[in-house]
This record gives C-alpha cells, sequence and structure tokens, in this order.
C-alpha cells in the first residue's frame, strides 16, 4: 500500500548548454566581486525564498518551471550556497522525470565550484548525483556518493541531509545492512534539536516496521508501526494516521490475530467513511484477505470487488502487480 519544461532531446542539451553558461557567467562575477577569498554575501535588501517549500515530489516537471523562476533572483544576490543548492534540486526534479542524462550534465556545472561553498551544498550534490545514478540503475556508483554525503553531513551538523544519506544508503545496501542504518537514522532523529529533521520520524518507523516485515519479525514490526501511529497523530496527519493503522492491521492478520486485523480494517473503513475521505482500495483488500481467512468467502467477495474496482486504475499496480490485481478480480467473481 503504502510506499514543466518538457524538452526534446536537442532542446534539453541547449537548456543545459545555456545552464552551463549562466552558472560560469554567475559565479566569475561572484568570485571577482570577493577577489576569490570567500563566498559572496547576499545582498540584505534581496530575500530569497526557501525553495524547498516550493517541491511537489508528485509533480516533478512543475517544481521545475518553480524552480527555474529562482535563477535570475539566486544570481543576482551573488550567494553560491543558495545558487549551488537551487542548482541541485533542479537536477532532482529532472532525474525524477527520467532525464537522467541532463540531471548529471546539470551536476557537471555545480561541481567546479563547491570549493567556495558550504558543506551543505556538497551534501546535497552528492546525495543528487547518487540519486541520478541509482534512478538509472547503477546503485554501484551511487553508494559511495551517499557514503561520502552522509559521513559529511554528519562532520558538519547537518542532520536532515545525514538522515536522506541514510535513507538513501538503506535502499542501496543489502538486506543485512538496511537495519542497521535506519537505527542510526532513527537515533538521530530523535534525538536532534531540529524540528525539520525530526519530521523523518514518521517515514523512519513506518519503512523500519516493513523492513523488519519482509523479514517475517512480526513483533519488532508491531513496536515500529505503533510508534508511527503514535508520531502521526501528534502531527495531527490525518491520511499519515490512516496508513499507520492500515500497518498495525496488516501486521495482526501477519502474526495470526486475523479478528483483530478485520475489527481494525472495518474501524477503518467506517472512520474513512465518517471523514467524508476517499474510498481506500487497500483497506478493501485487507478485509477481503481477513474474511477469506476466517471462511466468510461469501462476505470477502464483495470486498474483493470494491478492492480491484479501485486498484485496478493505479498504474503503479498495474505496471508491477499485475498478478494481485488478477487474484482480485478472481476473487470477486
Amino acid at each position: 500500500m503504502y510506499s514543466s519544461l518538457l524538452v526534446g532531446e536537442g532542446e534539453g542539451e541547449d537548456i543545459i548548454r545555456e545552464e552551463f553558461m549562466r552558472i560560469t557567467v554567475f559565479f566569475l562575477g561572484a568570485l571577482l566581486i570577493v577577489g576569490c577569498t570567500s563566498a559572496p554575501k547576499v545582498e540584505k535588501e534581496t530575500a530569497l525564498p526557501d525553495f524547498d517549500k516550493l517541491w511537489d515530489y508528485s509533480n516533478p516537471a512543475q517544481t521545475e518551471i518553480e524552480f527555474r523562476k529562482l535563477v535570475p533572483l539566486a544570481e543576482k544576490t551573488k550567494d553560491i550556497s543558495y545558487y549551488t543548492q537551487l542548482v541541485t534540486q533542479i537536477a532532482r526534479t529532472l532525474g525524477l522525470q527520467q532525464k537522467f542524462e541532463a540531471a548529471h550534465a546539470l551536476l557537471d556545472t555545480v561541481e567546479p565550484w563547491l570549493t567556495e561553498a558550504p558543506a551543505v551544498s556538497r551534501v546535497r550534490y552528492l546525495l543528487e548525483r547518487g540519486r541520478a545514478y541509482n534512478s538509472s540503475g547503477h546503485p554501484d556508483k551511487a553508494k559511495p556518493l551517499f557514503l561520502n554525503a552522509w559521513e559529511l553531513a554528519a562532520e558538519n551538523n547537518e542532520d536532515y541531509y545525514a538522515i536522506d544519506a541514510i535513507h538513501m544508503l538503506q535502499i542501496v545496501e543489502p538486506p543485512e545492512k538496511q537495519l542497521e542504518w535506519a537505527h542510526k537514522a532513527m537515533e538521530l532523529a530523535e534525538k536532534t534539536v531540529d524540528e525539520r529533521t525530526k519530521k523523518w520520524l514518521g517515514p523512519l518507523y513506518n519503512n523500519t516496521g516493513w523492513t523488519y516485515f519482509d523479514s517475517k519479525d512480526y513483533d519488532n514490526a508491531l513496536v515500529l508501526f505503533e510508534k508511527s501511529l503514535a508520531w502521526r497523530q501528534s502531527q495531527e496527519d490525518e491520511q499519515g494516521t490512516i496508513i499507520a493503522k492500515w500497518c498495525i492491521a496488516r501486521n495482526y492478520r501477519a502474526m495470526g490475530r486475523t479478528k483483530d486485523a478485520l475489527e481494525a480494517q472495518m474501524n477503518l473503513e467506517n472512520e474513512v467513511a465518517e471523514k467524508g475521505l476517499d474510498q481506500d482500495g487497500y483497506i478493501y483488500e485487507e478485509i477481503g484477505e481477513c474474511l477469506l481467512e476466517l471462511d466468510r468467502a461469501d462476505e470477502a467477495k464483495e470486498y474483493f470487488g470494491l478492492a480491484y474496482g479501485l486498484l485496478s486504475t493505479d498504474e503503479w499496480l498495474k505496471a508491477n502487480e499485475p498478478e494481485r490485481l488478477e487474484r482480485l478480480r478472481n476473487l470477486s467473481e
């Protein structure tokens, strides 16, 4: 469950070449201003918006457009830290659009200036270079970059990005190393005084819970799912709370507590209806599975039908779990 400058090839190359020239001119001007001895200062009268708040990970193309609108302002301020970090995030939008060559080309324009930039710029460069490699099928090239990012972030007390690096290391590491990294990340997020970093706790509890679940360690999985629920509730995160409750119920079923699982999923069905939220095919699917295990196949059929009706429109499931959808269809007939 719970896991735009759209250009052609030639146009993309032109944009990268243009970006390289803009960055080169920007930094040469900046270095002349400061005598090549230190990063230039921001002009105090110029307000720099927090571009990270503009991220919409579900729409990287639009996010790219919003980020590129900030480039002229970043050039005006001569702030190397802001500019280099912004460019790394433009590169990330390209990677999320599967434009990996363009992402690497844009990161190439940042690399020569990192010696003048603060550590956070270098960390974010390493993360995005690694993500571009990993997403394009080269985890072997990504891993040393993520490790370097983790070490540099930890040395410079950049807790948020240290956890981001650990998160990426979990993805590229073998299963036996994933839990080791996960516990490092949770320990850091729990003790940090940075509120932004603490927001990693919900995803960390959830994802580590699933790591335990996949290894059939359901007791430890339940502990983490319950922590995730408590954290989501403390944040008044309505959708996150529903997901956390679903995870707990799913874990109950894996533990053989099918009646408890059914009760919890039925309560979720009612909660979603009472709050006027969108129907959830994953809840219906789990209710069907619980009923089937309890030898109530006739009742299960209705829920499998509801689940199939909703989940069959999910493009990711259609591409990655067609057998699951076919099973739902068969059980609904």
